[in-house]
Protein backbone atom coordinates (compact mmCIF):
# COMPACT_ATOMS: atom_id res chain seq x y z
CA UNK A 1 0.00 0.00 0.00
CA UNK A 2 1.73 3.53 -1.09
CA UNK A 3 0.90 5.74 2.00
CA UNK A 4 1.19 9.39 -0.28
CA UNK A 5 -2.47 9.08 -1.79
CA UNK A 6 -3.33 7.97 2.00
CA UNK A 7 -1.88 11.30 2.94
CA UNK A 8 -2.64 13.42 -0.03
CA UNK A 9 -6.86 12.70 0.36
CA UNK A 10 -6.29 12.92 4.52
CA UNK A 11 -4.71 16.73 3.96
CA UNK A 12 -6.87 17.90 0.76
CA UNK A 13 -9.51 17.28 3.05
CA UNK A 14 -8.08 19.11 6.65
CA UNK A 15 -7.02 22.37 4.08
CA UNK A 16 -10.85 22.70 2.84
CA UNK A 17 -11.59 23.02 7.26
CA UNK A 18 -8.67 25.50 7.34
CA UNK A 19 -10.54 27.28 4.46
CA UNK A 20 -14.38 27.05 5.64
CA UNK A 21 -15.37 28.69 8.84
CA UNK A 22 -19.15 26.65 8.50
CA UNK A 23 -16.95 23.31 8.25
CA UNK A 24 -15.79 24.26 11.41
CA UNK A 25 -18.59 25.13 13.14
CA UNK A 26 -20.30 21.41 11.94
CA UNK A 27 -17.52 20.05 14.26
CA UNK A 28 -18.43 22.13 17.72
CA UNK A 29 -22.24 23.62 17.37
CA UNK A 30 -24.05 20.47 17.38
CA UNK A 31 -22.11 18.89 20.14
CA UNK A 32 -22.26 22.14 22.30
CA UNK A 33 -25.55 22.41 22.44
CA UNK A 34 -26.37 18.92 23.13
CA UNK A 35 -23.81 19.04 25.90
CA UNK A 36 -25.55 22.02 26.96
CA UNK A 37 -29.22 20.34 26.89
CA UNK A 38 -28.51 17.36 28.31
CA UNK A 39 -26.17 18.58 30.89
CA UNK A 40 -28.73 20.82 32.58
CA UNK A 41 -31.59 18.65 31.90
CA UNK A 42 -29.35 16.22 34.06
CA UNK A 43 -28.93 18.89 36.98
CA UNK A 44 -32.40 19.93 37.28
CA UNK A 45 -33.10 15.96 37.60
CA UNK A 46 -30.37 15.94 40.01
CA UNK A 47 -31.81 18.69 42.23
CA UNK A 48 -35.08 17.22 41.88
CA UNK A 49 -33.76 14.05 43.18
CA UNK A 50 -31.76 15.90 45.96
CA UNK A 51 -29.67 12.75 46.45
CA UNK A 52 -26.79 11.37 45.63
CA UNK A 53 -28.16 8.86 42.82
CA UNK A 54 -28.71 11.80 40.41
CA UNK A 55 -24.55 12.23 40.57
CA UNK A 56 -24.40 8.68 38.91
CA UNK A 57 -27.48 9.35 36.52
CA UNK A 58 -25.06 13.04 35.30
CA UNK A 59 -22.27 10.95 34.61
CA UNK A 60 -24.00 7.85 32.93
CA UNK A 61 -25.59 10.18 30.91
CA UNK A 62 -23.17 12.76 29.87
CA UNK A 63 -20.49 9.97 29.71
CA UNK A 64 -22.45 8.34 27.00
CA UNK A 65 -23.12 11.58 25.23
CA UNK A 66 -19.42 12.26 24.84
CA UNK A 67 -18.52 8.39 23.42
CA UNK A 68 -21.87 8.43 21.61
CA UNK A 69 -20.22 11.97 19.86
CA UNK A 70 -17.29 9.86 19.00
CA UNK A 71 -18.98 7.40 16.82
CA UNK A 72 -21.21 9.45 15.21
CA UNK A 73 -18.33 12.18 14.20
CA UNK A 74 -16.34 9.38 13.08
CA UNK A 75 -19.49 7.62 10.99
CA UNK A 76 -19.72 11.17 9.11
CA UNK A 77 -16.63 12.38 8.40
CA UNK A 78 -15.98 9.44 6.79
CA UNK A 79 -18.75 9.76 4.76
CA UNK A 80 -18.90 13.52 4.53
CA UNK A 81 -15.29 13.60 3.23
CA UNK A 82 -16.60 11.22 0.49
CA UNK A 83 -19.11 13.61 -0.23
CA UNK A 84 -16.88 16.57 -0.51
CA UNK A 85 -15.33 15.28 -3.18
CA UNK A 86 -18.71 14.99 -4.66
CA UNK A 87 -19.75 18.62 -4.22
CA UNK A 88 -16.13 19.87 -4.97
CA UNK A 89 -16.21 17.98 -8.46
CA UNK A 90 -13.25 16.34 -7.87
CA UNK A 91 -14.80 12.66 -7.26
CA UNK A 92 -13.80 11.82 -10.86
CA UNK A 93 -10.41 12.52 -10.70
CA UNK A 94 -10.23 10.41 -7.93
CA UNK A 95 -11.85 7.50 -9.57
CA UNK A 96 -9.06 8.14 -12.43
CA UNK A 97 -6.26 7.99 -10.52
CA UNK A 98 -4.50 5.24 -9.39
CA UNK A 99 -5.52 4.96 -5.76
CA UNK A 100 -6.42 2.01 -5.23
CA UNK A 101 -10.02 1.26 -2.93
CA UNK A 102 -7.86 -0.01 0.36
CA UNK A 103 -5.66 3.80 0.24
CA UNK A 104 -9.22 5.26 -0.70
CA UNK A 105 -10.31 3.37 2.78
CA UNK A 106 -7.30 4.43 4.22
CA UNK A 107 -7.68 8.06 3.65
CA UNK A 108 -11.08 8.76 4.36
CA UNK A 109 -10.42 6.47 7.78
CA UNK A 110 -7.35 8.40 8.87
CA UNK A 111 -9.20 11.88 8.19
CA UNK A 112 -11.99 10.48 10.64
CA UNK A 113 -9.34 9.21 13.63
CA UNK A 114 -8.33 12.83 13.20
CA UNK A 115 -11.47 14.34 13.68
CA UNK A 116 -13.23 11.95 16.23
CA UNK A 117 -10.31 12.02 18.35
CA UNK A 118 -10.25 15.71 18.12
CA UNK A 119 -13.98 15.60 18.84
CA UNK A 120 -13.83 14.01 21.98
CA UNK A 121 -11.03 15.55 23.54
CA UNK A 122 -13.21 18.70 23.12
CA UNK A 123 -16.13 17.55 24.37
CA UNK A 124 -14.55 15.16 27.29
CA UNK A 125 -12.75 18.71 28.51
CA UNK A 126 -16.34 21.21 27.74
CA UNK A 127 -17.90 18.19 30.12
CA UNK A 128 -15.17 18.51 32.32
CA UNK A 129 -15.42 22.52 32.41
CA UNK A 130 -18.92 22.83 32.59
CA UNK A 131 -20.00 19.62 34.55
CA UNK A 132 -16.56 18.52 36.51
CA UNK A 133 -17.40 15.01 34.51
CA UNK A 134 -14.26 13.24 34.10
CA UNK A 135 -14.54 10.75 31.34
CA UNK A 136 -11.12 9.61 32.47
CA UNK A 137 -12.33 7.98 35.43
CA UNK A 138 -12.68 5.14 33.06
CA UNK A 139 -8.69 4.79 33.27
CA UNK A 140 -7.10 2.68 30.94
CA UNK A 141 -10.79 0.94 30.53
CA UNK A 142 -11.53 3.87 27.75
CA UNK A 143 -9.02 2.75 25.50
CA UNK A 144 -10.66 -0.58 23.99
CA UNK A 145 -14.01 1.24 24.13
CA UNK A 146 -12.58 3.90 22.31
CA UNK A 147 -11.33 2.04 19.51
CA UNK A 148 -13.89 -0.20 19.00
CA UNK A 149 -16.44 2.94 18.67
CA UNK A 150 -14.18 4.31 16.02
CA UNK A 151 -14.14 1.08 14.25
CA UNK A 152 -17.65 0.87 14.17
CA UNK A 153 -17.99 4.34 13.01
CA UNK A 154 -16.04 3.34 10.09
CA UNK A 155 -18.25 0.29 9.48
CA UNK A 156 -21.36 2.68 9.08
CA UNK A 157 -18.98 5.16 7.03
CA UNK A 158 -18.29 2.48 4.88
CA UNK A 159 -21.62 1.32 3.89
CA UNK A 160 -23.44 4.97 3.54
CA UNK A 161 -20.86 6.23 1.13
CA UNK A 162 -21.37 2.88 -0.74
CA UNK A 163 -24.84 3.84 -0.93
CA UNK A 164 -23.80 6.86 -2.24
CA UNK A 165 -21.82 5.73 -4.73
CA UNK A 166 -24.24 2.84 -6.19
CA UNK A 167 -27.44 5.05 -6.05
CA UNK A 168 -26.19 8.43 -6.72
CA UNK A 169 -26.14 11.86 -4.73
CA UNK A 170 -30.17 12.00 -3.51
CA UNK A 171 -29.09 9.28 -1.02
CA UNK A 172 -26.66 11.47 0.45
CA UNK A 173 -29.45 11.90 3.55
CA UNK A 174 -27.93 8.67 4.62
CA UNK A 175 -24.69 9.84 5.74
CA UNK A 176 -26.08 12.65 8.40
CA UNK A 177 -29.27 10.11 9.85
CA UNK A 178 -27.90 6.42 9.69
CA UNK A 179 -26.14 6.58 13.11
CA UNK A 180 -29.68 8.07 14.90
CA UNK A 181 -31.30 4.36 13.15
CA UNK A 182 -29.45 3.01 15.67
CA UNK A 183 -29.69 5.23 18.61
CA UNK A 184 -32.58 3.72 19.91
CA UNK A 185 -31.51 0.36 19.86
CA UNK A 186 -27.76 1.25 21.01
CA UNK A 187 -28.59 1.72 24.95
CA UNK A 188 -26.77 4.63 24.93
CA UNK A 189 -28.92 6.29 27.70
CA UNK A 190 -30.63 3.39 29.26
CA UNK A 191 -30.20 -0.53 29.73
CA UNK A 192 -30.88 -2.28 27.30
CA UNK A 193 -33.44 -4.73 29.76
CA UNK A 194 -36.08 -2.00 29.31
CA UNK A 195 -36.59 -3.08 25.97
CA UNK A 196 -39.05 -5.64 24.91
CA UNK A 197 -37.78 -9.27 24.39
CA UNK A 198 -37.47 -8.67 20.26
CA UNK A 199 -36.30 -5.92 20.47
CA UNK A 200 -32.92 -6.87 22.45
CA UNK A 201 -32.73 -9.72 20.20
CA UNK A 202 -32.20 -6.90 17.68
CA UNK A 203 -29.99 -4.74 19.72
CA UNK A 204 -27.22 -8.14 20.82
CA UNK A 205 -26.85 -7.67 17.07
CA UNK A 206 -25.24 -3.98 17.80
CA UNK A 207 -21.59 -3.69 18.69
CA UNK A 208 -22.75 -0.06 20.64
CA UNK A 209 -24.98 -2.18 22.79
CA UNK A 210 -22.85 -4.14 24.00
CA UNK A 211 -20.15 -1.34 24.09
CA UNK A 212 -22.41 1.34 25.77
CA UNK A 213 -23.92 -1.59 28.23
CA UNK A 214 -20.35 -2.26 28.76
CA UNK A 215 -19.40 1.17 29.97
CA UNK A 216 -22.46 1.60 32.54
CA UNK A 217 -21.09 -1.80 34.10
CA UNK A 218 -17.60 0.21 34.28
CA UNK A 219 -19.09 2.98 35.98
CA UNK A 220 -21.78 1.67 38.26
CA UNK A 221 -20.01 -1.15 39.67
CA UNK A 222 -16.44 -1.06 38.61
CA UNK A 223 -16.87 -4.19 36.63
CA UNK A 224 -14.52 -4.63 33.65
CA UNK A 225 -16.78 -6.48 30.76
CA UNK A 226 -14.75 -8.45 29.11
CA UNK A 227 -17.86 -10.93 27.71
CA UNK A 228 -19.22 -7.26 26.33
CA UNK A 229 -16.32 -6.33 24.76
CA UNK A 230 -15.49 -9.83 23.36
CA UNK A 231 -19.27 -9.70 21.76
CA UNK A 232 -18.22 -5.72 20.70
CA UNK A 233 -14.96 -7.01 19.39
CA UNK A 234 -16.19 -10.16 17.17
CA UNK A 235 -19.60 -8.03 15.89
CA UNK A 236 -17.05 -5.06 14.77
CA UNK A 237 -14.61 -7.49 12.51
CA UNK A 238 -17.36 -9.41 11.16
CA UNK A 239 -19.05 -5.83 10.20
CA UNK A 240 -16.00 -4.35 9.16
CA UNK A 241 -15.21 -7.18 6.69
CA UNK A 242 -18.40 -7.15 5.35
CA UNK A 243 -18.96 -3.21 4.91
CA UNK A 244 -15.25 -2.95 3.31
CA UNK A 245 -16.74 -5.61 0.71
CA UNK A 246 -19.99 -4.04 0.37
CA UNK A 247 -18.14 -0.92 -0.21
CA UNK A 248 -15.60 -2.35 -2.99
CA UNK A 249 -19.00 -4.45 -4.19
CA UNK A 250 -20.78 -1.21 -4.80
CA UNK A 251 -17.68 0.82 -6.63
CA UNK A 252 -17.36 -2.06 -8.90
CA UNK A 253 -20.96 -1.87 -10.00
CA UNK A 254 -20.85 1.65 -10.27
CA UNK A 255 -17.76 1.39 -12.44
CA UNK A 256 -19.33 -1.46 -14.54
CA UNK A 257 -22.42 0.65 -14.87
CA UNK A 258 -21.04 4.23 -15.85
CA UNK A 259 -22.49 5.29 -12.13
CA UNK A 260 -19.68 7.33 -11.49
CA UNK A 261 -20.74 10.17 -13.95
CA UNK A 262 -24.17 10.29 -12.28
CA UNK A 263 -22.22 11.73 -8.55
CA UNK A 264 -22.06 15.25 -10.64
CA UNK A 265 -25.13 15.86 -11.21
CA UNK A 266 -26.68 18.50 -9.06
Amino acid sequence: MNYLPILGIFLRNMYLYKRSIPRLFSLFVWVTVELFLWGFITLWLRDLAGGNQAVDFVLLVLGALVFWNLFVRTQQSFSISFLEEVWTRNIINIFTTPITQKELIAGFALLSVVQGVFGFLYVSTLAFLLYALDVWTLGLYVIPFFVLILLFGWVLGLITTGIIIRFGPTMEIFAFFMPFVLLPFSAVYYPISIFPAFVQTIAQFLPTTHLFEGMRLVLTQGVFPVDRLVWAGGLTVVYFALGSAFFVWMIHVARKKGLIARLLQD
